[in-house]
């Protein structure tokens, strides 16, 4: 191996343990909210679908803190981090990029689909992804090169060979209703979602009739999904980096691709994670198919605003 091979490897080693320690926090917290004595829940910005508790700041702090001791060197962008106002910016530096709880309004409900999320860039490429739900304990995890493991044993994706890609109408497709509930917002997802689920006729030819559309309300969940194959194609408007920057490298690694989420069929090249829109598609025997059905997803998919500071480094809208 060779020096920074051997880093990677490290750095992956380093994430798994930091994930599952981080994870027990979120597992007793879990527990604590079920016995009545859990921690309080706050308002971001006094949206009432965008929720933050005790526990999501108290994890991000744990995992910042034992990263700085390990890493003194090494970027930081996190969730709970830039909501206190500390602007993101993004250089060629390792910088690790954290979501401590991806589901927070599931944690609330004691609904199993939350997990913490590591992600490490390198040279602004995304190289490490650990995700970790500890309710269900389930750890994805991959590095680049290395391919992508459930539980470290676990060689995902699980159907193997892959599947074949041949139609949107044979697809589960995962989706999100999002945070932003704005009436323009929510009436665009409604109806792309229609048009994934509607019979194809004469007066619909972009109608997908997929098999079905699923939600867990955790986008480095629905990514993990893909890399594990039992999700054909994710797509969602609004989230963040620190909700895709884990799972995007897990996804790859799997063989799945992850493109930006808009309806520009000529974009075909690995998404920015700075973007807020993602489109996520499992591994096939051939990238062709894989293609294919990310533009006939884009035929569905309507433009929606995700507006964001610009990212010094990272992003320009």
């Amino acid at each position: 191996m060779s020096v920074e091979q051997v880093r990677v490897q490290e750095y992956l080693d380093f994430a798994i343990n930091l994930a599952k320690e981080a994870g027990a926090i979120i597992k007793a917290a879990v527990d604590s909210r079920m016995a009545g004595t859990g921690s309080n829940i706050e308002l971001k910005k006094e949206n009432p679908t965008d929720l933050v508790t005790e526990t999501d700041k108290a994890v991000e702090e744990f995992i910042k803190e034992r990263l700085f001791q390990t890493y003194p060197e090494h970027k930081f962008i996190g969730e709970e981090t830039f909501a206190s106002g500390t602007k993101t910016e993004f250089t060629h530096d390792p910088t690790w990029i954290v979501d401590p709880i991806d589901g927070t309004t599931n944690f609330i409900h004691g609904y199993p689909f939350v997990a913490v999320s590591i992600g490490l860039t390198i040279n602004k490429i995304p190289t490490v992804g650990v995700v970790f739900n500890p309710l269900l304990n389930e750890l994805y995890s991959a590095a680049k090169g290395k391919g992508a493991y459930l539980n470290q044993t676990q060689k995902l994706p699980l159907f193997n060979p892959p599947q074949p890609l041949v139609d949107l109408s044979h697809c589960l497709i995962a989706t999100e209703a999002g945070s932003d509930r704005s009436k323009l917002v929510i009436d665009a997802k409604i109806a792309a979602i229609h048009d994934m689920l509607q019979k194809k006729s004469e007066a619909s030819p972009y109608a997908a009739e997929a098999h079905s559309v699923r939600t867990t309300g955790s986008a480095a969940l629905n990514l993990c999904n893909v890399a594990k194959g039992i999700i054909d194609v994710y797509w969602e408007v609004g989230c963040w980096e620190w909700d895709v920057a884990a799972a995007i490298v897990i996804v790859a690694e799997s063989g799945g691709i992850v493109l930006a989420g808009g309806n520009d069929k000529s974009d075909n090249e690995p998404v920015n994670i700075f973007c807020r829109k993602y489109l996520a598609i499992r591994a096939a025997r051939d990238r062709e198919s894989q293609i294919e059905i990310a533009n006939q997803m884009k035929d569905l998919i309507p433009t929606i605003e995700a507006p964001r500071a610009p990212v010094p480094g990272g992003f320009e809208q």
